[in-house]
Formats: C-alpha cells, structure tokens, sequence
C-alpha cells in the first residue's frame, strides 16, 4: 500500500471519528454529558426544536457569548446569556464543556474558566445538561430526572420566560432579578433592573443601577387583576404564589403556537412582546412604565422630555449634548453640558429662563422663610451651586443637576414653572430671538387683522345691500344669498333633511333649478365662529368626496350655508334604520374608501392642512350613485404646515374622539384618523359602536373587533349580519385591520390618511395590530 493510499485511509478514518463524535454528541440533541463540550458553531437544541445553546455573536460585536435564542426565527433573539459580563475572543478555541463531577464550566481559548454552574451531587459521570423545551437549561441527575442541580431560569439575564419566576426567597432575601443589557450590542448587565419587592409584597420594581426608579403595586389581588396591569391576558395566565420559603410570579401561555416573552429593555421600560409570522419581528403589546417621559432620567441632567414629540428629548436651551454620538443614535441617558459657565464667581449676574407647565425634577430643598418671589430669586442667586427655583408660595431650590424635567400637555394641572439658571449671555441671546419672533408676529397680526377687517366688511356690507336683487358671487365663486329667495326655494323651510348640534337642513329648489341643502345653523355663542369655520373652509376646497358650499347668508342673527343637495342622504340612515335599503359590501368599501381620499386631501394636500374634528356617519353625505362627501366643517380647525398639532377647546361626538380630544391635549391630523376607525367598524359591522342588549348589557363593539382581530379570530364574524356573509374576504380582513390600527391609543402608531387610502387600495400591506390600551382597560377591568 503507498503512502497516498495509507494517508488518504489515515484522513478517512479520522473523518469517521469526528462524525462519529458529532453523532455521540447529539444522539440526545438536547443534552450533554459528562467529558462532552460545545464549540465553535457546535449546538444543542431542545426536543421541540424551539430554543437552541451555542456560542453567539450579538449585532456587530467583536465579543462572543454562550446563550440560549429562538432557533427558528430570521432574527436571533437571545433570552439567556451564560458569561454576559465575561466575553470570549474566539469560539473555536473555547469550550462549554460539562466536567465528570457535573460542573458546566466555559473556558477561553487559553483554558481559563470564565462561568461555570456548579452541580450538587458528588457522585461522578451522574449529571447531564439539558435544554429543556421551555428554554431552560438544567443540570440534572441522569438516573433520576427530577432530581434539577442548577438551572437557567434560576439566573435569569433580561428575559423572562413561559414557566420562569419572578421572584424572592424569603430567607436569602434573593431572588430572580432580569438585567437589561448595556446595549443592543453588548449583553453585559446595563443599569435597568427588575425584581420583586424583598419584604414580601406583590408589588416589583423597576431599578436603576440599585435604585428604584419605578414601582407597580398589588400586581395580583385577584385572578382578574392582572389584566389591569398586564394586559397581555389573551396570550398569558399568571399566577402569584406564596410560600415559607418565597414568593413569585409565573406565567404559562394560552396559545402554544404563539411566542410571547418579557424584557427588561435597555430603554428602561418592561415589555412583554409576541412574535409575528406576517411581518417577522416582534411586537410590544404592553410595557410598564407606559410613557418614555416616566422612566428616571431618561433625558439625563439637563435634558427635558417630551412624550408628545419627536425626538422625545431635547437639551434646555445654553445646553448641548454631552455625547452627541450617543444623542443622535437615541441614548440620552448622558445629558447635557452648558455651552457657556455660569459667572457667579466672576462677580457678574446670572439670570433665569422660565419653562412653564413642566413636571419639575426632584431633589429640592424648600426655603421656608422666603416669603415672595424675589426673594426667592435672590436666594438662588446668592448660591453658586444653586440650579434652578419654583415658587408657588413656597420657595424650592435646586443645588444638583436637573433631572426628569418632563413638559406636560396642556390643561395639565400638575405642571409648574421652572426658572432654571443661565448666564447672562445666554440670556441676551434668548431675548434677542424672542425680539424677532415678537416683531414678527406683530407684522402678521397687523396684516391678518387689516385682511379681517376687508372681508367682515364685505360679507355686512353685501349681505345688507338691497342691490341685490338676484344672487351674486364673491370674487371666490360663492354666492351671496338673499334671505327671501332662500325662503322661497326651500317653501319656507318646510322640508326638512336633517338636524344636527349646530343646525336644522332643508332641501331646496332654487330657480334655476337646481336642487339645494340649506343648513340653518342654530343661535349659539360659537354660531359666527362656526359659520366663518365653515365658509373659510370648505369656500377654498375642492374634491369630489368633500362637500361642495354654493353660498352662504347672513340674516340678522340668521346665518345660513348652501351645499350641493345629496339625495340619498347621510351614511347613518342606511346602516342603523330599520327598513332603510341595505348597503352591499361592494357600496361600503367604496364609501370608506372615498371619505379616506377625501380626509387625505384635507389633511396632505391643501395649503393648510385642514382636521375636521368630527367624522362620524351623520357627517358623511351620499350622492345619486351613494359617493361619498364628507360634510359639516362647523368644528374643522386649520392646521399650519410649520406646526404639527393645535389645540382646541371644541368638542366633536363622544364615540368617536380621540384620547387627546378627550383629556384636551392638543390634536393633530391622527385624531381623525382615530374617528375614521370608529366609522370604520361601523360601516363594517352595519351598527352603532356601543349598543344596549335587551337584557340591559352595554355591547362595545371595538372591543369585539380588535380581539377579534389581535387573536387572528374570524374577521368575517365581524361582517353586518344582513350581507349574509356575501362580501370579499380580503376586503374584509384588510378593514378590520385597519379599523383597529386607527383607534390605537398613540398618535404615532395610528396611519396617516394617505397611508389608509394605500391600505385599503390594495397597495400598502397592513399587519395585524395590537389592542388599544383603552379597549384592554374597558374589556380587563371587568
């Protein structure tokens, strides 16, 4: 036999023990045993082939870790991580290796040991490793399985798993504590932390670097209550249980299908997230705290939160980031640093800039014996660690950075003013911008008063004319209407259409002809603010699916508007009167779909961009071919495109507002994509969101419909029981969706209209969407 032969055999038999090696070593995939070791991409998984243990690499990290990650998904998600604060350089030279004692040590490429999980027993070769199918790790005896030595979900990292504690020995006062990560590229313990409360209670908190930051009371009083809290009830059932030795919580979930997991984020925030087939990622259905603004020092010193923009922090003014890297990539947590020193030691004044209506940071010291305001100006001045100062009767000083200033929203009644202290130069440059933007607003009030002034003195003058014997138009195309000949085409306001909160419609026939609506708008304190509302609005625009203003009147105290006669009347007489005609499936999306090209073009395409504040089906008109228009501009607020929201005292139609038309936050364009949600699933279901039931029971049908939807349950139960189930499923599934994504709690995570209109063309996928907060308080709270 030649050398190349016996070489070639040599390689080959040596080929048959690697394999056989591999073969040894995952002849129980899920387990190893005493002397066996991990290397490399070597891995273990667990018997349902869900989690799977192997050397990793997080994001673009130079560092590998031994973890535990969801073997089947596109993205690793790592739930566990052995050696977190402990990296390795190079997994083909270390090894996770289980001794013949039962230890599971990680040594380096240079044989040092870097972790281990040490086993109990004393007899050799009588402990495995085990990945287990609920992703916990376990060394167990061989002879006896239950007999668990060391396990996973007893040193947890960040994530809390199906079957996992969280909680607390009783004894040793420790217990299962989840640690964020530092960042999303290194899994080393960060400062966030989540734990049970050590003297014994149900409340947990959230912690950061050892402090507590944030506190959840009575998590579980009751079955029930749970929901209240988290609100994931439909994919998790917990329990609290309370023994001698410890207490803790656990969950299992409800659908083994679905993968649902909590996280102790870097952010700061607890979430628990569900996986999704459709758009392959995960997604939050629930986080404590809620709101970005509550979690401590999210903005660090000197930087200020704001739930209700983008970016949600932003340095006081004379301050800069103090890293601005980690500023522009989202991590905050640094601060800010002052671009010029404070001059107190320099013999020269400081000064103060007021921030109004912000939940002030914490850590002051209250001056009693400072009586007013100046004094307590004074006082702060006088000390040279002194940062800022309120008063409110009481005098309160800051003598250390300034953390979790918050803005409030307005009408916000737990906001004070914070006068927080600058040099003088910051000061002279604040007060040199604030001079040019006073002299610019002086010059646009002046110019838009004079503009006012023109056109009220053309609608008194022209309207009380007697020249006018006929109607005739305004230089925009509006006809001035004598109030004889609107008595006259309407017979003296005998045939009426319709009456609303601002008005009385009445059908008439002008002499030309046509056939008219006359809206009589009702003696109220808001009656000229409504009428110029509606004249100044619905006068400039133009689209087939917004109603068309002929002319107006002004009588006296009467006021009158003349639209474009529908025929076939308001959207609400089709779908909630009895013996009215049905509505097809096919008539509904086209209903929908053009009041959404009609809310696009208010809110995207005119020069100002236009919220009607009052989408509802009385609202929505029906031509000859039953096109939509969209009428009834009395509450429309107009909406600059250098600003992203307004404020407004005026109310729409309970049922269909917005959180923030509620509680009187300023709106935005989303608040009437939230309405358009609720007409939405009316339009779907052919009945009034909320119903009584003959046995006296309120029926919320959003709640219904966004379960529905969420727990991917029959969107076609959802249909109006009248089409006999005769309508496109597609269709049906795509509304549904898209109903439910609209009346999302957040603002931000509503569509725009132009992305609805793209939704329900056909053309923009839509995934599904998580429960609204409030349907989750509405349907849990129970």
């Amino acid at each position: 036999m030649g050398n190349r032969t016996k070489l070639l055999l040599s390689l080959h038999v040596l080929m048959l023990y690697f394999l056989s090696f591999e073969t040894c070593l995952s002849f129980e995939n899920n387990t190893i045993s005493p002397g066996q070791s991990l290397s490399g991409n070597q891995t273990i998984s667990s018997g349902n082939e869900r989690f799977e243990l192997g050397f990793f690499k997080p994001g673009n990290s130079t560092h590998y870790y031994v973890g535990i990650w969801y073997k089947k998904l596109p993205v690793r998600t790592v739930v566990w991580v052995a050696n977190r604060d402990k990296p390795v350089l190079d997994p083909s030279t270390s090894k996770l290796q289980l001794s013949e004692k039962g230890d599971l040590v990680l040594y380096d490429q240079s044989g040092i040991p870097l972790w281990s999980a040490e086993s109990s027993l004393n007899s050799m070769n009588s402990t495995v490793a085990v990945l287990e199918n609920d992703g916990n790790l376990v060394l167990r005896n061989s002879s006896n399985p239950l007999a668990i030595v060391w396990e996973s979900f007893d040193h947890p990292t960040d994530t809390w798993l199906s079957g996992a504690k969280l909680g607390m020995n009783k004894i040793t006062k420790k217990g299962q504590i989840y640690i964020s990560w530092r960042n999303s590229n290194d899994p080393a313990s960060g400062p966030y932390s989540l734990g049970l409360d050590p003297n014994g209670t149900t409340m947990y908190f959230i912690l950061q670097n050892g402090n507590r930051r944030w506190t959840c009371g009575m998590w579980l009083e009751r079955v029930s209550s749970f929901s209240t809290d988290i609100v994931a009830i439909n994919y998790a059932t917990v329990q609290y249980v309370s023994t001698k030795k410890e207490n803790f919580y656990s969950y299992n979930v409800t659908n083994s299908s679905v993968l649902v997991r909590f996280v102790m984020d870097i952010s700061g925030k607890l979430q628990q997230l569900i996986w999704q087939d459709d758009s392959q990622k995960w997604r939050e259905i629930w986080a404590k705290p809620k709101d970005q603004c509550e979690i401590y020092a999210f903005c660090g010193a000197y930087g200020a939160c704001n739930q209700y923009s983008l970016p949600t922090c932003e340095c006081l003014h004379g301050f800069e980031p103090k890293i601005s890297g980690e500023w522009n990539k989202g991590n905050h947590t640094h601060g800010c640093l002052r671009r010029t020193p404070l001059q107190c030691n320099n013999g020269v004044k400081d000064g103060f800039k007021v921030i109004p209506n912000i939940r002030i940071p914490a850590n002051s010291m209250m001056l009693t014996n400072k009586k007013s305001l100046e004094e307590c100006e004074s006082a702060c001045l006088r000390d040279c660690s002194c940062t800022a100062y309120t008063y409110d009767g009481n005098c309160s000083i800051w003598q250390e950075d300034l953390l979790n200033i918050q803005y409030l929203s307005y009408g916000d009644n737990l906001g004070r003013d914070l006068h927080f202290r600058l040099p003088m130069t910051e000061l002279g440059a604040l007060r040199g911008e604030a001079r040019g933007r006073i002299e610019w607003f002086t010059i646009s009030l002046a110019a838009a008063i004079v503009i006012l002034i023109f056109i009220l003195g053309l609608l008194v003058s022209t309207c009380w004319m007697k020249i006018f014997s006929d109607t005739k138009p305004t230089d925009d195309g509006l006809i001035l209407f004598k109030f004889g000949d609107l008595k006259s085409a309407t017979k003296n306001f005998s045939e009426k259409l319709g009456e609303g909160g601002f008005g009385s419609v009445f059908k008439g026939t002008l002499p030309n002809s046509a056939v008219v609506a006359v809206k009589r708008l009702k003696c109220q304190g808001q009656e000229d603010k409504q009428f110029r509302n509606e004249v100044s609005t619905i006068g400039t625009i133009h689209h087939v699916n917004l109603v068309r203003l002929l002319g107006f009147c002004v009588k006296g105290m009467k006021r009158f508007l003349v639209y474009d006669y529908m025929p076939n009347g308001s959207l609400d007489s089709h779908l909630f009167y009895k013996d009215s005609k049905i509505l097809d499936w096919k008539t509904r999306y086209h209903i929908v779909l053009g009041v959404a090209r009609g809310l696009a073009y208010l809110h995207e395409k005119c020069i100002k961009r236009i919220i009607h504040c009052d989408i509802k089906p009385e609202n929505i008109l029906l031509d000859s071919d039953y096109n939509p228009v969209l009428s009834d501009f009395g509450l429309a607020k107009l909406l600059g495109r250098d600003f992203s929201r307004v404020l407004t005292t005026m109310k729409g139609t309970r049922g269909y507002l917005a959180p923030e038309m509620i509680s009187g936050d300023p709106i935005t364009p989303k608040s009437d994509v939230f309405s358009y949600g609720m007409l939405l699933l009316e339009i779907i279901s052919g009945r009034r969101n909320w119903e009584t039931g003959d046995d006296g029971t309120n029926n919320y049908f959003p709640a219904r419909a966004a379960i529905c939807v969420s727990n991917r349950g029959d969107e076609l139960s959802l249909l109006d029981s009248k089409l006999q189930g005769n309508a496109n499923a597609n269709e049906v599934i795509r509304a549904c969706r898209l109903a439910c994504w609209c009346i999302q709690d957040a603002e931000q995570s509503r569509p725009s209209m132009g992305h609805v209109v793209q939704i329900l063309e056909g053309v923009r996928e839509i995934n599904i969407p998580p429960i609204p907060w409030f349907i989750q308080t509405i349907v849990f709270d129970k």
